[in-house]
């Protein structure tokens, strides 16, 4: 065991905000996950930029997600500058009901020996800085799984 998986403290993360990123930002502080969707052609895009990737649109549907993700990539990360005993789970994140899009955010409360690529997570909210909130990830129970 390598100790639960942390946040970073709060008083600690700090966010700038852009017109493309605000309503991301604004929505974490009332506890809702949401993802851009061109209003063009339909496609996802995190992080939120000002034109679509795909169609080059600058229309913009700000959609209201479940707040599930299955985990695509991570790193386990031991200490951080004027924090050594703190453990950091940063990962990169599939949103399904969000196709294409991947968040980066970090996994909580979980022994970090027990992440997997594919794990099912949920998001919860963290307060940081300045008001605002941070989406982060921690395991979906055991009993909440869908049965396959």
């Amino acid at each position: 065991m390598t100790g639960i998986a942390q946040a970073l403290p709060g008083e600690r993360v700090h966010i700038t905000t852009s017109p493309s990123t605000e309503p991301f930002w604004t929505a974490a502080q009332e506890d809702r996950l949401v993802a851009p969707r061109c209003g063009g052609c339909g496609t996802f895009r995190l992080p939120p930029t000002p034109f679509c990737p795909e169609c080059q649109s600058t229309d913009v549907d700000w959609v209201q997600l479940a707040g599930r993700a299955t985990v695509f990539s991570f790193s386990v990360v031991h200490g951080f500058p004027g924090l050594p005993d703190i453990t950091i789970v940063p990962a990169v994140l599939d949103l399904p009901d969000a196709p294409g899009a991947r968040l980066v955010s970090n996994i909580v409360g979980v022994d970090p020996d027990d992440v997997r690529i594919g794990m099912e997570v949920t998001v919860v909210f963290s307060e940081i800085t300045d008001g605002w909130k941070l989406p982060l990830f921690e395991p979906v129970p055991y009993e909440d799984r869908p049965v396959r």
